[in-house]
């Protein structure tokens, strides 16, 4: 059935430096339209969440006569969707009245007096019990209240070609225990299959959150607690063994050719090549990356790849030396959010609810490869059979990690990514980076909350 209002669709491309889409009159000036920004994957071919918010939008409109969806992709890498929102968000002229908030710049956006709290609508709206606690805190800020609503978390861990590894002399059911049998099987893919790449570790700038988050973060809290920040003392933490281990084994990867050509890995697209080429092509044997993965090689992912799921493997990523708990994961994801000059915050927060309806709701997990953060959602036997892995996935998230929820945390990000660049691209020593970071560090924040080594 044709929805009731037209579904109004305005293109965004790339961010440009000072650039910004038109947003005709403003989110003011239609009191019947809702404006809805979201980033689009930069392979085209991927619409596995343009479908699904098309989906939701045409339902809404249904479901409310004489009211109007108007979507805004935004087709970027995800540094440059960052920036580009919250330069929209800064104007009444060109702020969207919704917006997908990835969690981790959900405090610096609340700092920067961009989004406004939800408490108002959530204390009366009775699927907020079926949230998890983790999720529900993740779009919390540090003044106590909410400033969106999850639809979705992510875990994080080692995807593996069996077919690559059997040609290696590699088991099947790899389960590697530290660092040095991550790198030991690497060298042997390297030895044994050439041309493969052994080895994806996401590194650099380029790749932004997916670096520091996927790559740095998932080896540093392998390390040892606390190495990133101590929420104990409320204080950053410098010059730790830990840090420059981590470094270390990036440098370790690109230095012996490990991984992917240092142009490549430190490119704003490895992501996209990694999920769309590499991986499918059989040309990667290692990939240290999401739980999404898999929803790129469904019918609807733009890269179908019906041979992934008895390909790959999946394997928990190991603590350095196999401490306790013996595997490492951080917890992610991102939620709707509203921006505090939204003109029409009513609307967007009813769309917010349709969004995250038990049904809809399932329907994102499953066509999204989530991790549900319903608890409604993560019962169904839909999702718990939706995709191969998802089991895997979800296992993992009693162990994730959660990256610190301060408004300084992406600055410090980026100086991490700075440090990453460095030792892949051999203009520094894991020590110097280290040490160049620490510096950073406290450029960033109050010495006052720096930890001293």
């Amino acid at each position: 059935m044709r929805p009731t209002a037209p579904l109004i669709l305005l293109a965004a491309a790339v961010v440009a430096a000072g650039t910004l889409t038109a947003c005709g009159g403003g989110s003011g000036s239609d009191g019947d339209t809702v404006k809805v920004a979201f980033i689009k994957d930069t392979n085209a071919k991927v619409t596995v969440r343009d479908d699904y918010i098309h989906l939701v939008a045409r339902q809404f409109e249904k479901d409310n006569p004489g009211k109007k969806v108007r979507l805004i992709p935004i087709q970027a890498s995800e540094n440059d969707y960052y920036a580009k929102i919250q330069q929209m968000m800064r104007s009444p002229r060109t702020a969207p009245d919704l917006v997908y908030e990835d969690t981790f710049l959900v405090n610096s956006d609340i700092k920067a007096g961009l989004l406004r709290p939800l408490d108002g609508y959530l204390d009366g709206w009775d699927d907020w019990r079926q949230f998890q606690p983790a999720a529900k805190a993740a779009a919390r800020g540090q003044d106590g209240r909410t400033y969106g609503v999850p639809d979705g978390t992510d875990t994080r861990g080692l995807w593996f070609n069996k077919k690559i590894f059997k040609r290696a002399g590699l088991p099947a059911d790899w389960r590697p225990r530290n660092w040095a049998e991550v790198l030991d099987a690497a060298r042997t893919v390297k030895r044994e299959v050439p041309g493969v790449i052994p080895l994806n570790v996401f590194t650099g700038k380029g790749a932004g959150e997916a670096a520091v988050m996927q790559g740095f973060e998932m080896l540093l809290y392998g390390t040892g607690e606390h190495q990133l920040y101590d929420p104990a003392s409320k204080k950053w933490v410098t010059g730790t063994k830990g840090f420059k281990d981590s470094l270390a084994f990036i440098d370790t990867v690109y230095k012996e050719g490990l991984g992917p050509e240092v142009s490549d890995a430190l490119s704003p697209n490895i992501q996209t090549n990694v999920a769309a080429e590499l991986l499918p092509e059989e040309k990667l044997a290692i990939d240290l990356d999401g739980s999404w993965l898999a929803q790129q090689w469904q019918k609807t992912g733009g890269n179908p790849w019906p041979e992934w799921s008895t390909t790959l493997g999946q394997a928990p990523f190991p603590t350095q030396h196999g401490a306790p708990p013996g595997k490492v994961s951080l917890a992610g994801g991102w939620t709707w959010s509203v921006p505090q000059k939204s003109q029409q915050p009513e609307l967007a927060w009813k769309l917010i609810k349709t969004f995250q309806s038990r049904a809809n709701a399932l329907e994102w997990c499953v066509r999204g490869a989530q991790i549900a953060v319903r608890k409604d959602v993560a019962a169904d036997p839909r999702y718990l059979k939706s995709v191969p892995g998802i089991g895997f996935f979800t296992g993992l998230v009693e162990i994730s990690r959660y990256r610190p929820a301060l408004p300084a945390y992406p600055k410090v990000a980026a100086a991490i990514g700075e440090a990453m660049e460095a030792v892949t691209a051999d203009d520094s020593s894991p020590e110097k980076a280290a040490e160049d970071y620490d510096q950073a560090l406290r450029s960033i924040v109050d010495d006052r909350t720096v930890a001293k080594p």
